[in-house]
């Protein structure tokens, strides 16, 4: 391919339904075995109005599944038409700050006797101390037991009585009945907790974990309230009749350091009452250790700060087959010491920060995975995010409609704090479908891919495997590779092999940091703007190399000005003849002496310069155009100060398409270097000269015994 150098996943998405798939192979599909069918608001008749779509931060379509809803006001309806058999629903929607109502709910036309209660009380979210973000979070999500059995083709509607209601989608799910009481476990009630919800359970739920020290603390259908968390949980299960049935208030349940482990939680919902985000708050389902050989599963997490904020010792823990809803910031975060845990077939919705985050904070996380989670609209950073770590995976999720400051994945050595341990080992990303992902980052005041590795505090050295990834509908970029600190740190180790990728708004592959990274069987369609945007900053910072190890198709094309960014569906601008295509673009050399490296010929500065090692002729310069370009002139430069005596350097030119084979385009010839006369020297190349990679090769110089360059400038024009 022109714009690289030689050296099955599925999901059903049809008609607005996101369709639960059954059990399958694991790299069939790509995401979560669902007990529900998911149907989008803006696939269902209705009597409102359609929103989007749009990624506009801040706009209430860009938090939308799918970028679009329904708005419907008094009288105004949705309706859905059942994809399945259930007895129950789960709405995502918005209504406007400071408000509340609820909806009417339908049967075939039937009202119901029960309403869905609505509320903007767990929305609106401001975290002004984080940089670039906006209010945000402005869904909800409310669930209803129907009091009967739907079928497929049956209708359910949703009718505003007077607030503002925006409809995003609906969950249709047949629940099963509530669960009896485990034979010798300790039921909470026995020790005094109050199932209507209006006394404090608090003392109850201790002392009948203190009862079952070894065996289960049982949490019988029920409403039970605590006001504090809890602490000293270990060797015990905690189970209840089903999350439909047995529900905690709290917004903190366990808070504890550490703990001897084989903590069992399954089975019942946690409910919380956070309705703003603060870091110094442990307000979460868990914050800190369950101990080793935990599990976590059958939990609906809901209206708390982070799910799980994992700390301390918890090898081996298990976090399966939960639904973590309406977080303020993460979903659940191992920071720091995790070894063996394992994250899968987890569905995860609104959150306000990292969705699932590996943060190698105090000490690496390792041997650690992310596997078949299916997430959706993280309204503020990542869907996934491996912040450091040795040996991790992430593999076979299915994520969704990210918004400000986040990728669908995040391959990332943004440290935060200290200390950190950077990637290292072995990082696998495999079989991942990413759907609508990657957006802008206002404090770049550009583009985030959908895929990105960053070395944002430091070089990434660990070998990164992405593999057998989908991407589809990005708005912007496929993968990324960016320094996102500013500091151009490398990017290296990295294979891309067996993507597909879709109707990306803009490039394939967006290169912004020195490295390099191998593509193979990557294929493309309906690309946006161009196959390759190839810029690392800053401009000096050295090339990033894309290595084409075969079977690539669609994405050859490279994007020909780095002084701007590629927009949406926008496409190749016609370079400007009178512009210097090598300014800026990556430069290598086969040597350099000290400082002066080869970035420094072209950053369009005169006075800083590139110098090849001394008495070792020949030397060479190289600088990647980005594109086949009919350059017709050449303009050599040295520093302007009359302090460079005149000269002769003796000069080939040489041109490659592909970066590996050079042919001569010019033939060695000595050019006159005068401060006098501005210390430049212009090449005139012949009329067929088409290359990408342009080469001069010094053979000598009359002024210092190295080959020397302050600009290599490059023009279309004679």
């Amino acid at each position: 391919m022109t714009a690289l150098t030689s050296a099955g996943a599925a999901v059903a998405l049809a008609a607005g339904t996101l369709v639960a798939l059954g059990s399958v192979p694991a790299q069939a599909a790509a995401g979560a075995t669902l007990p529900f069918t998911s149907v989008e608001a803006e696939s269902a008749t209705t009597t409102g109005t359609r929103i989007g779509p749009d990624v506009t931060q801040g706009s209430l379509a860009s938090e939308a599944s799918g970028r679009q809803a329904v708005r419907i006001t008094a009288g105004q309806r949705v309706e859905f038409t059942v994809p399945r058999t259930a007895n129950a629903l789960n709405l995502a929607y918005s209504v406007p700050d400071g408000q509340s109502g609820t909806l009417n709910v339908y049967v075939n036309g039937t009202r119901l006797s029960r309403t869905l209660a609505v509320t903007s009380k767990y929305s609106y979210v401001d975290t002004g101390w984080i940089a670039g973000s906006r209010t945000h979070h402005f869904y909800d999500n409310a669930r209803l037991l129907l009091g009967q059995t739907v079928q497929p083709g049956d209708k359910v509607a949703m009718e505003s009585t007077g607030t503002q209601v925006t409809v995003d989608v609906a969950d249709f799910e047949q629940v099963a009945a509530a669960a009896g009481q485990p034979a010798g476990s300790v039921s909470v009630t026995s020790k005094g907790a109050d199932p209507s919800g209006q006394g404090d359970s608090t003392q109850a739920f201790r002392d009948a974990i203190a009862a079952a020290q070894g065996g289960t603390v049982w949490i019988p259908p029920g409403d039970y309230r605590i006001t504090s968390s809890l602490s000293g949980v270990q060797n015990v299960t905690l189970q209840g009749a089903g999350s439909w049935y047995s529900v905690v208030h709290t917004s903190r349940f366990i808070d504890q350091s550490s703990s001897a482990g084989t903590v069992r939680i399954r089975d019942f919902a946690v409910i919380g009452e956070v309705t703003e985000r603060v870091d110094s708050n442990p307000d979460n389902f868990v914050n800190g250790s369950l101990g080793p050989n935990s599990s976590v599963s059958g939990m609906w997490i809901q209206h708390l700060k982070v799910g799980l904020w994992l700390t301390g010792n918890n090898d081996n823990l298990v976090v399966e087959n939960n639904r973590i809803l309406d977080t303020t910031a993460d979903g659940l975060n191992l920071n720091g010491n995790a070894r063996g845990v394992r994250v899968r077939n987890n569905f995860l919705r609104n959150q306000g920060d990292d969705a699932l985050a590996m943060w190698s904070l105090y000490a690496p996380d390792t041997n650690s995975s992310f596997d078949n989670n299916t997430i959706t609209q993280p309204n503020l950073a990542n869907g996934i995010a491996v912040y450091g770590g040795t040996d991790l995976a992430v593999r076979n999720n299915l994520v969704s409609d990210t918004n400000a400051l986040g990728s669908g994945i995040a391959i990332s050595n943004q440290k935060f704090l200290d200390p950190f341990s950077p990637l290292a080992g072995t990082i696998t990303v495999d079989g991942n479908t990413l759907v609508r992902t990657g957006a802008i980052n206002p404090n770049w005041n550009h583009p985030m891919g959908a895929l990105r590795v960053d070395s944002y505090d430091s070089a990434v050295n660990a070998t990164v495997n992405i593999t057998n990834t989908t991407i589809t509908d990005s708005p912007y970029s496929a993968f990324e590779f960016v320094s996102g600190g500013g500091q151009g740190h490398p990017v290296r180790g990295v294979t891309v092999s067996g993507a597909t990728v879709r109707n990306t708004g803009t490039v394939v592959v967006q290169a912004e940091a020195q490295g390099a990274a191998t593509f193979r069987d990557v294929t493309a369609t309906q690309v946006g703007a161009a196959g390759v945007y190839n810029c690392p900053y800053p401009a000096n910072s050295g090339a990033f190399t894309l290595t084409d190890g075969g079977g690539n198709s669609g994405w050859s094309s490279t994007w020909s000005d780095c002084s701007t960014w590629p927009q949406p569906g926008q496409s190749n601008p016609q370079p400007d003849p009178n512009r210097n295509l090598a300014k800026g673009r990556p430069a290598t050399a086969t040597g350099s002496q000290d400082v002066y490296t080869p970035g420094k010929a072209v950053d369009g500065d005169a006075n800083s310069y590139w110098e090849s090692a001394n008495n070792a002729f020949p030397q060479s310069l190289t600088v990647d155009l980005g594109s086949p370009y009919a350059v017709r002139r050449l303009v050599l430069k040295l520093p302007p100060s009359s302090a460079w005596g005149a000269r002769t350097e003796t000069v080939a030119v040489l041109g490659s398409t592909d970066g590996s084979s050079f042919s001569t385009v010019v033939g060695a010839q000595g050019y006159r270097f005068d401060p006098a006369t501005g210390n430049t020297a212009t090449v005139t190349l012949p009329a067929n000269t088409n290359l990408r990679h342009l080469r001069l090769t010094v053979t000598g110089n009359t002024g210092w015994p190295a080959g020397q360059f302050s600009e290599v400038e490059a023009y279309l024009t004679s």
